[in-house]
């Protein structure tokens, strides 16, 4: 893919380095020529100074023949700025803006721009460290999903996947048998102290922990 990321900061920096290493063709834009310092000597992909939503910097960068576009600078204006040019006059496919504030966040949801507010996965990430045990209710943004860690008890063992999933409510994800982990079929089996990993709507948590005596 060819992505253009708007801001090297400590996210933009490691989401560059994490696609370069990836193979993929990756420009960063930031105003702040000192900032490229934190992609480090193997970091081989493009790097140009000057704001994200200058449309000529933006065509310099490539912006007409991208895949995806991310703006992840520190100021949620210039941000929903860039995201803004690339998606409505470059018609980019992927276009996502980080976001501090949880409101606007909402609000540009609202206006179909993909929006990720770091303060609000952030906060979820450490009530569920608080309150929630084996449980993470940051799988998407809204809260409507979460992940939850069941250790499979003699009740259970014995059965298969899909008799553990319960339709449009739990599905199972993952299974650790032994110190392996797998992407279990409908029909494998799970023994005593197996531990799977569950994607449940949040609306149906009680239910769950319920049935498997959580």
């Amino acid at each position: 893919m060819y992505v253009i990321i708007v801001g090297c900061g400590r996210v933009g920096s490691e989401l560059a380095k994490l696609l370069s290493l990836e193979g993929h063709n990756v420009v960063v834009i930031d105003k702040e020529q000192r900032s490229f310092a934190r992609l480090g000597q193997d970091f081989n992909g493009l790097t140009l100074v000057g704001n994200g939503f200058d449309i000529d910097l933006l065509k310099e960068a490539g912006i007409e023949h991208s895949d995806a576009f991310c703006a992840v600078t520190n100021g949620d204006n210039t941000n929903i700025m860039a995201a803004q040019v690339a998606k409505k006059i470059f018609k980019v496919k992927k276009v996502i803006a980080r976001i501090y504030d949880p409101e606007r966040a909402e609000i540009y949801h609202k206006l179909g721009l993909d929006i990720i507010s770091g303060t609000v996965l952030l906060a979820a990430m450490i009530r569920d460290k608080i309150v929630e045990s084996h449980f993470t209710s940051y799988l998407i943004e809204t809260g409507e999903l979460g992940v939850i860690e069941i250790v499979i008890d003699e009740k259970f063992s014995g059965k298969t996947i899909s008799e553990l999933n319960i339709p449009g409510e739990f599905l199972v994800a993952t299974l650790l048998k032994k110190k392996h982990v797998i992407i279990p079929g409908p029909d494998t089996k799970v023994d005593k102290d197996d531990i799977i990993m569950g994607v449940v709507k949040t609306t149906s948590l009680k239910k769950i922990r319920e049935i498997f005596g959580l």
